[in-house]
């Protein structure tokens, strides 16, 4: 039996979930947040601005560190430009995710710099474990493969290390060093939490202090509920609890989310029993090489010598290619990030150039399909009006008579045999049928709603696409 049919099983008993939820009853309250409209970034949307928002009620439950840490994540002072917290990126109104469309989001000591990539979500990152060349998979099927490890790359091994990053980085909070993000802690008023949390000479030594900052912004993440709530339709489905009946269109879609022959999705987001006592997580902690189109949006990929080619850099160093074009087998390879509450992002894969959940899984479902409308044409003559089977959901809307689709523009060619050959994206010829009709496009759509969480049943329509 393959890794497809399997998952395909697991997917339809799946009441662990629902029971993960009760591990965390003990955590804290998630804090609350405020959003204003601001100016525009990369991706030309209307950004919002760094989330100021405080703890709606004392987190007496968490730990002296997590405390801290809750203090941490929200101080905009941490930042060279003193208008951004870990929670203007990670804004817990949206499932600890970006709150804009924004492609990448704005930082620097001005807040006038862009980043590289798109910011993932915090939720559900506990169970993660360090990136492994070759990391167990969790289906138990699949061989043994570059997984684990926090950021789009890996690079970072825990939630702690993680959370130096954009404390450290240019474009982001930009702070000059570790000793300067210490200083900013001693001057702040959570500075005797802090003393109480690690010791009354805690800020003696900067280094342990930098560690010790970075200690606390993992241990609230560990810590509170708002991180890992549990708390979508579909965790009451898999609970078999109450308000858990998925629509007809939501069956419909879980089933294409599973089938090898058509979604697929399952291979790569597992939602079976994973690593470290996990359950439902939807990721199995892998990488993959899809070569999603280059985004003229991010400012650094105006240089056509930059290439973001994930866990072979550049901004991960230890797999590097030994030259330009040398063989490498992790060049183009990104993490398979979880699909909890991907239905409230508005921005997708790790350039974040695309900008709607239903045009992500068209581009899964018609890449190799309809290339031209995802990559751009070189040559050929662009036609006044498109024809009226034209498809219009994707990234480029000009038809052109001749020339050549510049297929896989954000990966060099020497590495296009890297990519992953899996359904939908099965590299089919182009102009042939794609895996998925319009209809299930849909009704997968659909499914992946399910995953958001902050379900109320007695609050949701009775009608809608969703409903039949």
């Amino acid at each position: 039996m393959n890794k497809q049919t399997i998952v395909g099983r697991v997917a339809l008993a799946l009441c662990a979930g629902a029971v993960l939820a009760s591990l965390y009853s003990c955590g804290g309250k998630g804090p609350a947040t405020n959003a204003q409209s601001s100016t525009a970034g990369a991706g030309g949307a209307a950004a919002i601005p760094p989330s100021t928002g405080t703890p709606a009620n004392p987190a007496t439950s968490l730990s002296l560190a997590a405390q801290v840490g809750q203090q941490l994540f929200f101080d905009v002072s941490l930042s060279g430009s003193g208008k951004q917290s870990c929670a203007s990126c990670h804004d817990p109104a949206h499932a600890y995710g970006p709150p804009n469309n924004l492609a990448v989001q704005l930082g620097g000591p001005n807040m006038a710099d862009s980043g590289n990539r798109a910011v993932p979500s915090l939720r559900y990152q506990e169970y993660t474990p360090p990136y492994a060349d070759l990391l167990d998979n969790p289906d138990g099927i699949s061989a043994p493969g570059p997984g684990g490890g926090f950021t789009w790359d890996g690079r970072a091994g825990t939630l702690a290390e993680q959370a130096t990053i954009p404390l450290l980085d240019p474009h982001e909070m930009a702070n000059a060093s570790g000793a300067a993000v210490v200083a900013k802690v001693k001057a702040a008023a959570y500075a005797p939490l802090f003393l109480q949390a690690y010791g009354a000479n805690a800020f003696n030594d900067p280094a342990a202090a930098f560690k010790n900052i970075a200690a606390a912004l993992q241990a609230f993440q560990l810590e509170d509920i708002s991180f890992h709530p549990f708390s979508s339709k579909f965790d009451l489905y898999a609970g078999n609890k109450i308000g858990g009946n998925l629509t007809p269109a939501e069956t419909r879609g879980l089933k294409l989310f599973s089938d090898p022959n058509k979604g697929n999705c399952a291979s790569c987001h597992y939602q079976g029993a994973g690593l470290n006592g996990s359950s439902a997580l939807f990721t199995d902690f892998s990488y993959e090489a899809i070569s999603v189109p280059r985004n003229t949006a991010i400012p650094a990929n105006s240089d056509a010598s930059f290439i973001d080619m994930g866990v072979c850099g550049p901004l991960r160093t230890d797999h590097l290619p030994s030259a330009p074009g040398a063989a490498n087998s992790f060049c183009g390879m990104f993490k398979a990030p979880t699909l909890r509450n991907v239905a409230t992002r508005s921005s997708f894969f790790h350039n974040g150039v695309i900008h709607s959940l239903e045009q992500a899984i068209r581009f899964y479902n018609t890449r190799d399909t309809n290339p031209e409308i995802w990559y751009p044409t070189v040559g050929g003559m662009a036609k006044a009006k498109p024809d009226a089977s034209f498809p219009t959901y994707g990234l480029i809307t000009t038809q052109y008579v001749g020339g050549k689709v510049q297929k896989f523009d954000d990966l060099p060619a020497a590495y296009h045999g890297n990519i992953d050959t899996q359904m939908p994206l099965d590299g089919r010829k182009a102009g042939s049928t794609p895996p998925m009709t319009d209809d299930d496009v849909a009704d997968l759509v659909c499914f992946l709603k399910t995953l958001n969480d902050g379900y109320q049943p007695s609050s949701q329509p009775t009608s809608g696409p969703c409903t039949n």
